[in-house]
């Protein structure tokens, strides 16, 4: 029994340390910092929309005062400290609502590609307290990836192979992924199994994921480079290097330079 008891106290200990030197090492990365613009885009207009309710609040606030004191002649000193209580009142609740709607693993793969992007990068970052600090590292530069990608398929169509493969990794795949690993209790989190940790299967597993995305966006890039080179190459073919516009209609002919044999008359 007692060694059972030191056993688990040296258990506790060791997993008490390792949250210490976890949070040490990612509390940094743990703020509530966007990871990508998609997600920045969605909480922009959050706080805008909580400056409105606060700036329309306030100026109902006064005119509702205004009108009552002329009606009344007179707030007085308990309608001023009603009206001033309204003013914070109003700015506390509005500072803190609406605030931004995390969205479901069920709802990250629907809708237009910018919305998967942005609902992603936002249920990414809700995830980020409970990974390890290497998986925090990999998330930040998925979500930058997904900016990247989210332009790329914007421009192809739906049902083009990337696009597919692209909702099911990014849609399906990552988010079932972190889910497997939430639900490990995280005292085992750390412990080997199978040749490795949980911790280290996550962060190879992002790791793969993010270099899908890479390649998946490059290859997307590679089709909008080959078309600019073939529009360069006709332009050139047409007009000839460095002569763009000189066979416009109503372009005007460069002046030719005097030769070295001619002579004023």
């Amino acid at each position: 029994m007692a060694h059972d008891l030191t056993t688990q106290s040296d258990r506790l200990i060791e997993e008490s340390r390792a949250v210490l030197r976890d949070n040490r090492a990612g509390g940094r990365h743990r703020r509530a910092v966007s990871i990508g613009k998609g997600s920045a885009e969605v909480k922009r207009n959050n706080l805008m929309t909580r400056i409105k309710l606060i700036g329309g609040s306030l100026i109902a606030i006064v005119v509702a005062a205004s009108v009552i004191g002329l009606v009344i002649d007179g707030l007085g000193f308990t309608g001023i400290m009603v009206a001033f209580l309204a003013v914070v009142a109003a700015t506390f609740l509005f500072s803190n609502y609406p605030k931004v709607k995390i969205p479901r693993r069920s709802d990250l793969n629907t809708g237009d590609v910018r919305h998967m992007v942005s609902r992603t990068e936002l249920w990414l970052e809700h995830q980020r307290p409970a990974l390890p600090p290497p998986a925090v590292t990999l998330v930040d530069k998925i979500g930058v990836q997904l900016d990247a990608l989210g332009l790329q398929l914007e421009h192809i169509e739906p049902l083009h192979p990337a696009a597919v493969e692209t909702r099911k990794l990014v849609g399906e795949t990552l988010p079932g992924m972190i889910d497997a690993y939430r639900k490990i209790p995280a005292h085992l989190r750390r412990e080997e199994r199978a040749g490795g940790t949980p911790d280290g299967q996550l962060v190879e597993s992002l790791g793969k994921i993010s270099e899908e995305i890479d390649h998946v966006t490059r290859q997307l890039a590679d089709g909008a480079l080959d078309d600019l080179a073939i529009r360069t190459r006709y332009l050139d073919y047409r007009y000839g290097p460095g002569d763009l516009g000189a066979g416009e209609p109503g372009a005007l002919p460069r002046p030719s330079a005097p030769g070295p044999d001619r002579q004023d008359t």
